[in-house]
């Protein structure tokens, strides 16, 4: 894994957001329907070269996309799609309100990846990469009650340093493992769990790394697979 923060998968937050094309803009067409949020999100998704991961047909609740992550040349490196309550920051553990969430982050596995600056590369995506986004993921929706507004940068600075050092270290005491089904097949995954929910990682046979974060519903029961149709999320 990488071992400073610019260096992180994308230099991006789990939830990166996805440029705006550089085409030329074009006047609108007055007769022409507003493009659904939703349409517009999948966009980004469907340039991806690698197949998007969510919970299984297990799963009945809601579904909705989040965002996509693309590298420095463009590519699509990761993404991540939602599954129940849609949380936010001050979601359960600062109110009292009970969220029931699991995100799924499908990493393209990238031996080779361009630096932001375009002058060198980064180190491959890995299980850790994973590990790392999922970490991050869950505390970008968590907030100690007892925390100021104020605080909370400084908070989440240091959680997130905390999560990385986490995921570069999966066969450490701080995380077991967990077999769940990718793709009907039982698969291993590196679990742990927090005040805030739990986060998993792991791969798949498909050439892809799945992290995975959650808080209210357990994910000893979650089963992952290929998503067919990203019509199911919109």
């Amino acid at each position: 894994m990488e071992t400073t923060s610019s260096s992180r998968v994308g230099a991006q937050p789990a939830e990166a957001q996805t440029p705006a094309p550089q085409d030329h803009p074009q006047p609108p067409d007055a007769a022409a329907p507003p493009v659904p949020a939703a349409r517009r999100a999948a966009e980004g998704y469907l340039r991806a070269d690698f197949p998007w991961y969510g919970l299984d047909g297990a799963f009945t609740g809601p579904r909705w996309l989040m965002q996509v992550a693309v590298g420095a040349d463009g590519s699509v490196e990761h993404g991540s799609t939602g599954h129940g309550d849609e949380p936010s920051a001050r979601g359960e553990i600062a109110t009292g309100e009970k969220e029931r969430f699991a995100v799924v982050v499908t990493v393209a596995s990238n031996p080779l990846r361009r630096s932001g600056d375009g002058t060198g590369v980064l180190e491959a995506t890995s299980v850790s990469s994973a590990a790392w986004l999922a970490g991050s993921g869950l505390l970008a929706y968590s907030w100690p009650g007892q925390m100021d507004h104020s605080l909370r940068d400084d908070w989440l600075d240091q959680q997130t340093e905390a999560a990385w050092e986490l995921a570069d270290d999966l066969g450490g005491e701080d995380w077991s493992t967990l077999s769940l089904p990718v793709d009907g097949e039982p698969t291993p995954f590196h679990y742990r769990e927090s005040e805030f929910g739990w986060v998993l990682a792991g791969s798949t046979g498909s050439g892809v790394h799945l992290g995975a974060y959650g808080r209210g519903m357990s994910a000893y029961g979650l089963g992952f697979s290929v998503i067919a149709d990203l019509g199911t999320y919109e």
